[in-house]
């Protein structure tokens, strides 16, 4: 795979269909927010597996006059959603209509982006390329056809009309079979009708809070009508050479940022060489045993995450932790999800970096009846317990490893740049940057190249640090040797996630790049 170019627009996903609706909304005259929002509807028909718009949803928007900004489509739990509804059970089930307990957001997060987009075409419009893919029918891919086979079981059994969406034959749909959705198709239709208000407040959340409730889940009518997106600022960190952006809590985005600040310090001679590869995964813990702490939903945390981003002081004391020869002992407990991550960019300047989720692969598995959507189980994350981290209460949002990047260089570069992967998201951001940042590797080849992964991420339940073949022969032997649990991940594997990044010259030149391992595509004019 080669680096793409254009000038007038572009636009990166991970299933080359949805691409091109963003690109056909750019060509139309449409800016960068209206072209995800088009990939984002497309995505939830063609990639139903990773995301829906039964889920949640997280922006970065770099606007052409500097100024960066984020939405948060997140959803709290819902108000009947108390520890007495989960009595006797040791958890939150990962499955069904206890597992969908939270309100979805992701709808709420297009609308907010619509509204301080300048955008002109109409909703209607943005949503066309879903609708028809959603009608006609698509063909499913290799990675939906394994997942709906490994899954079905748990999935098949649930309430809803998953096995008649997804099995309409009695079966796991397989690779090339065509995957219709007519109900969906009319519920996008709907959207573009009735408004995307319509999915929290008009006759379209009555059919899903009617469908809810029949299925058992607690989200109810009043949560629906309670929701509305956020505009949280951007947490940010400063580089020597670039400012870098990431959603702020309950995201994972801090994270994100604390590993490349910290590496920023630690520095390496050489990609993936050992130094880079161990300071990457030693930086990796130190984010984590503060985001497994004090990241949350920021109503219940007073932890000033900001602050830390932006204290030389603390950052430098962070990464004098960080043993350059040695591995500091892991595990800790580890985080899942599943997501699909695009990003677009227009000839007016803007770059949208965005991501959605409906956690699990077909989240809770409860698809409505009267709408198709698949609903979400990020409510599935919160603890069983009175207080503490991601304990469960009733209107909190849960933790969320999603979280899209942007940096802005001081040559003029604005990057968009993320990946689905839960764990393995803020690595795969801080692998695929520094290669290109740091390294000078093409933008491509940053994100090609083998990857690494400490913990679990989507298809894993081990917490090894797992590399992919194709680094040099002794990198592997030099981890274990430092202490790292080193598990041989074999070949290319979307285990370490779907990546893609848009990079903007400031001469208006841009580039793009897809993941290998997804079904992507860079499309641009």
């Amino acid at each position: 795979m080669a680096t793409i170019t254009g000038s007038s627009g572009m636009v990166t996903a991970p299933h080359f269909l949805a691409a091109e609706a963003g690109l056909a909304v750019l060509r139309d005259g449409g800016n960068a927010v209206e072209a995800c929002v088009a990939v984002a509807a497309c995505l939830a028909v063609v990639y139903p597996h990773m995301t829906g718009i039964g889920g949640d949803g997280f922006w970065l928007i770099a606007e052409p006059d500097g100024r960066v900004h984020g939405i948060h489509g997140c959803g709290g739990a819902a108000g009947s959603a108390t520890l007495d509804l989960y009595a006797g059970l040791d958890g939150v089930p990962f499955r069904g209509p206890l597992a969908a307990n939270t309100v979805a957001g992701t709808i709420s997060g297009w609308q907010a982006a619509l509204e301080t987009s300048g955008g002109k075409l109409p909703l209607a419009r943005l949503l066309q390329s879903a609708i028809a893919h959603a009608e006609a029918g698509v063909a499913v891919t290799a990675g939906h056809a394994a997942i709906a086979a490994g899954k079905g079981a748990e999935l098949r059994i649930q309430p809803g009309a998953y096995a008649a969406t997804f099995e309409p034959e009695g079966r796991p749909l397989a690779e090339g079979d065509i995957l219709r959705q007519p109900v969906l198709a009319r519920t996008l239709r709907r959207l573009g009708e009735e408004g995307l208000d319509s999915f929290y407040t008009g006759p379209l959340a009555a059919d899903i809070a009617g469908d809810l409730a029949a299925l058992g889940s607690p989200v109810s009518a009043a949560d629906l009508a309670a929701h509305v997106a956020t505009r949280p600022e951007p947490l940010t960190t400063r580089l020597h050479d670039a400012q870098l952006w990431n959603s702020a809590p309950p995201t994972q985005g801090f994270a994100s940022l604390l590993i490349l600040a910290l590496f920023d310090r630690i520095g390496a001679d050489a990609a993936d060489g050992f130094a880079h590869v161990h300071g990457l995964v030693e930086a990796t813990k130190q984010a984590f045993l503060l985001r497994d702490v004090h990241v949350g939903d920021p109503a219940f945390h007073d932890f000033d995450w900001q602050g830390l981003l932006a204290d030389p002081a603390a950052l430098d004391a962070l990464a004098a932790k960080v043993d350059p020869a040695k591995a500091l002992p892991w595990p800790q407990p580890p985080q899942w999800g599943d997501t699909c991550w695009f990003a677009a960019a227009d000839k007016e300047g803007r770059v949208v970096s965005t991501i959605q989720s409906t956690y699990f692969e077909f989240g809770s598995g409860l698809v409505l009846p009267k709408t198709g959507i698949t609903w979400q189980n990020r409510g599935s994350s919160f603890r069983l317990a009175a207080t503490g981290w991601n304990a469960l209460k009733p209107g909190r949002k849960p933790f969320h490893t999603l979280n899209p990047a942007l940096a802005r260089f001081d040559d003029g570069r604005t990057m968009a740049y993320g990946t689905m992967g839960g764990e393995g998201q803020p690595q795969t951001q801080a692998a695929l940057f520094t290669r290109y940042a740091r390294f000078g590797a093409d933008l491509q080849e940053a994100i090609s190249a083998p990857r690494w992964l400490l913990g679990r991420t989507w298809g894993e339940q081990s917490t090894t640090l797992k590399l992919e073949d194709g680094f040099d022969a002794a990198l592997y032997g030099q981890l274990a040797a430092a202490g790292h649990d080193v598990e041989r991940a074999g070949p290319l594997t979307a285990t370490m996630g779907h990546a893609g990044a848009i990079v903007r010259h400031a001469d208006g030149r841009l580039e793009g790049a897809t993941d290998p391992r997804s079904d992507g595509k860079v499309a641009a004019w």
